[in-house]
């Protein structure tokens, strides 16, 4: 088996694109190999194209891999939108405005009258595609497969993986990245940018600030082996 674990991609379908082209590459080189991809989450919010790569990862994915999409916070505040007012403010400042302008609705500012800000909220409800709400509602919030556990931001030390809150999987920040702890598997995660991949000996991180880097990277495993790709 070979996993391909994909970093925040916020917006930018140029980068996954490449990227999905660096895989289909790497992964013709071993024919007999079951292979997944598994997405870390953050797919929307800051980039230009939030509506297409959502549009790729529901139904235009090579159909050769296996496919596990995580949820993500930016996923997570934008179902929150589209039902609660209280989640404007913080979805658009850190950018669901370029959310919204993917689907073609102007973005109010975070601090806009709420009747403008409602206004927004049923023009999105109005333009979500059925297959975008369901691939946003049915997002994952954890994977294991043999020694590695998937989440979006990490996972809280010294509780049992099974027993861990969702909201630490999509948000948690520095109680987990300052830890040592053994977790019982190692970690992959994303959702916090570091110039280079972080191997660390519980986690690795694989966020690269794709949308104002330009570099999207991807987490290859196959038995002991751990190697990146990564869009130039």
């Amino acid at each position: 088996m070979r996993v391909y674990a994909l970093g925040d991609i916020h917006g930018r379908l140029d980068l996954l694109d490449q990227m999905l082209g660096q895989i289909q590459r790497d992964a013709d080189q071993a024919p007999g190999l079951l292979k997944y991809l598994v997405f870390l989450g953050d797919y929307v919010d800051r980039g230009p194209d939030s509506r297409l790569v959502i549009e790729r990862l529901s139904c235009g994915l090579p159909p050769a891999f296996g496919t596990v999409c995580l949820r993500g916070n930016h996923e997570d505040t934008m179902l929150g939108f589209l039902c609660d007012l209280r989640e404007a403010a913080g979805w658009l400042t850190y950018g669901g405005d370029a959310t919204l302008n993917s689907y073609g609705i102007p973005a109010p500012a975070p601090d806009a009258p709420p009747e403008h800000l409602q206004m927004a909220q049923q023009m999105l409800n109005a333009a979500l595609p059925p297959h975008h709400r369901a691939f946003l509602t049915g997002l994952r919030h954890h994977l294991t497969i043999g020694d590695y556990h998937f989440v979006h931001a990490g996972v809280r030390p010294g509780v049992p993986l099974d027993c861990q809150r969702d909201q630490d999987r999509m948000w948690i920040r520095e109680a987990f990245l300052t830890s040592r702890a053994d977790h019982g598997k190692i970690i992959v995660h994303g959702h916090t940018i570091a110039p280079e991949p972080e191997l660390r000996p519980n986690r690795i991180g694989i966020d690269t600030g794709a949308y104002a880097t330009n570099r999207l990277t991807a987490l290859v495993l196959e038995g002991t082996e751990r190697r990146f790709l990564c869009t130039v």
